[in-house]
This record gives structure tokens, C-alpha cells and sequence, in this order.
């Protein structure tokens, strides 16, 4: 993971229930007894702005301390961060907790936005300061990345609300954009010999298993592609029809649009864009949130140049919702590919 993952902030989920009771009457059957049990199962409430923006304010808190238990609860089965084309699940998420020690001096959230996908998922994006350095396994301090935009979305989960997916991109000044990062040299490895092999593979535990695809994948990456072939052609009505009303974008410059009309205006009419000729979606990779709710991790990319810079790769986290029969996108996290 390159310098920004090392604030995969994580999202902290409260509880937010409301209590449900039986009718008085007679004794029910069987049938009606199971029934009612479900019926009186608990359910989290709408969650507010404030609500959702508290639980990432303490929930950067316990990261910088690295209080693992504090999220092994709180995030989704399905969780997933996405970074600089990384891909971190529930599991590798816990384990990386703590990893890093971290000398914060001042930090600050601000201006958080909510974005409804479904009665059941809702996305929250805030911009994040901080001033200060983590320290990773390797000994190495860095610098944390600031300003940042990140986004968290919640899904609803009985009576509790749980993070599925979180992403941060550093806020980019056009006229000022930071230099590219430095490339790393990788250390030559001795290749071992046969028997420090036989040894490692006696010993080795088993690798753990890779996550799959969800089988809506390559209906999405096709979906997604018509929306890159749409921004080449600049075709409103392609968005119009094929973004929900609700949607919202972080784009790769960390810039907030919490509106489809913005959204669309900025890729068919703000941004003057030249020379496109060929668009590109790979490294598509679906998770199921829910079975009406779907997040498509990519990589997406365009020739030619816009607002006078040249294109380069986009990671893209897009989340679908079903809508009827229709997969239609409705929130989307960008960031340059570095």
C-alpha cells in the first residue's frame, strides 16, 4: 500500500436500535410465535449526518491508537478499503490495525456530507487535517497525507449500522497539483536454496483464501464502460438514465459534488476535455453489499487531456443499487492512480 493507505481510517459504527414489541392476546401458533420473533427483532434507525460523522470522528481516534477490538464488531463481513489499487478486506483490515504507530499533533474533520444510496446504505464523505507521522512495521516514519477527502459507507445490519467500504484521497490544487512520488528501489532477494524451501513449505501456514468476485462483476465493469464511452462523448442523457437521483462524486481532485444535475454538469460541460479518443475500465472487481446494493473497485482510464493536464488512470470505487431491474450507480470515490 503506497503513503495514503497508511490512514485507512475505518468507519465506527454505533448502535442506533429502536425497540419493537408484540401485540397482548392470546398465545400464538407455532407459526405466528415465529413470526412475531422476527417481527420484534430490533431495527437501526435512520442514521443522521451528525450521527454518521461522530462515529468517524471516534473511530480515527481508536485507529490512531490502534484499538483493534474496537472495530472487530464494528465493520461489515463485506467490508472493503480501496487505495491506490489495493484492496484490503475485513480480515487483512484488523490485522493491519495497530501496525502502525502513530505521533498525531493536531487533527481535525470538517465539512461532512451524506449521500443516501438505499433505505439500508448511506455514504458519508468529510474532509480530513492532520499534522503529524506513522511509523510502520518496516521502522519508517511518514508524513500523514494532508488535506484529505474520505468517504465511508454504512449498510444496516438488524440493529446495528456497519462499515463496507472506506477510501481517503489527498485534496489536489489544480494550479498546485504535489510532485509525483518517488519510485522505490526494490531489494534483490536471494533466491533460497532447495532445502530452506522444503523447510518454508513444511512450516508455511496455509495462505488464506482470496476473496471472489460477486457474479454481477462483468454486468457492472459493462455498465461501467458505457459511462466512461458517455463522458467521452459527453452524452447527458446517458447519465441522466443510468445515475440514481441520489447520486454523489468524489472526484480525483477530492472535490465534493452532492448533486446528479452537479455531477453530470461537471463531466458534460465544466470540464473542457480534448483529443479523447479511447476510454478503458480493468481490474474490475464486484462486491455484494447486499443483494440490491453492489461496489465495483477499477481502474479506469482516458487519452487525450482535460483542463489542459494530460489524462492519466483513475482508481475508481463505484456502488451500484438495484433499482427494478436496473443496476444504477449512485455514489462514486475517485483518485488519481500514482
Amino acid at each position: 500500500m503506497k503513503k495514503i493507505s497508511i490512514l485507512c481510517f475505518v468507519v465506527l459504527l454505533g448502535l442506533l436500535s429502536v425497540a419493537c414489541g408484540g401485540p397482548a392476546g392470546n398465545a400464538p401458533t407455532n407459526a405466528n410465535a415465529n413470526s412475531n420473533a422476527n417481527a420484534a427483532k430490533p431495527v437501526a434507525a435512520a442514521p443522521s449526518k451528525d450521527a454518521l460523522f461522530e462515529m468517524d470522528k471516534k473511530a480515527n481516534e481508536a485507529w490512531m491508537k490502534g484499538d483493534k477490538a474496537y472495530f472487530e464488531g464494528m465493520l461489515s463481513d463485506k467490508f472493503v478499503s480501496f487505495e491506490q489499487g489495493g484492496r484490503m478486506t475485513k480480515a487483512e483490515m484488523l490485522s493491519m490495525i495497530g501496525s502502525f504507530k502513530c505521533d498525531v499533533k493536531t487533527w481535525s474533520l470538517d465539512d461532512p456530507q451524506m449521500s443516501k444510496i438505499n433505505d439500508d446504505t448511506y455514504a458519508v464523505v468529510y474532509k480530513g487535517t492532520f499534522d503529524g507521522t506513522c511509523t510502520g512495521p518496516d521502522g519508517k516514519a511518514q508524513k500523514i497525507p494532508s488535506p484529505t477527502r474520505a468517504a465511508s459507507v454504512w449498510v444496516r445490519d438488524g440493529d446495528k449500522w456497519k462499515g463496507a467500504f472506506h477510501a481517503e484521497t489527498l485534496i489536489i490544487d489544480p494550479k498546485s497539483p504535489p510532485p509525483p512520488p518517488e519510485k522505490k528501489e526494490e531489494a534483490k532477494k536471494e533466491e533460497p536454496k532447495k532445502d530452506d524451501k522444503a523447510a518454508a513449505n513444511t512450516n508455511a501456514a496455509p495462505a488464506p483464501a482470496k476473496p471472489t468476485a460477486s457474479a454481477n462483476t462483468d454486468a457492472l465493469v459493462k455498465i461501467h464502460t458505457a459511462g466512461w464511452e458517455a463522458f467521452k462523448a459527453k452524452d447527458a442523457k446517458w447519465f441522466d438514465a443510468n445515475i440514481s437521483s441520489s447520486f454523489a462524486l468524489v472526484d480525483p481532485l477530492g472535490t465534493y459534488f452532492g448533486s446528479k444535475a452537479d455531477s453530470i454538469k461537471q463531466w458534460t460541460e465544466t470540464m473542457k476535455c480534448e483529443g479523447i479518443t479511447k476510454v478503458a475500465v480493468t481490474e474490475g472487481f464486484s462486491t455484494a453489499i447486499s443483494p440490491t446494493v453492489e461496489l465495483l473497485n477499477l481502474k479506469g482510464s482516458a487519452d487525450g487531456t482535460c483542463d489542459g493536464q494530460k489524462n492519466g488512470p483513475l482508481y475508481q470505487s463505484a456502488v451500484f443499487v438495484k433499482e427494478g431491474d436496473a443496476w444504477k450507480l449512485a455514489f462514486m470515490f475517485e483518485s488519481p492512480a500514482m
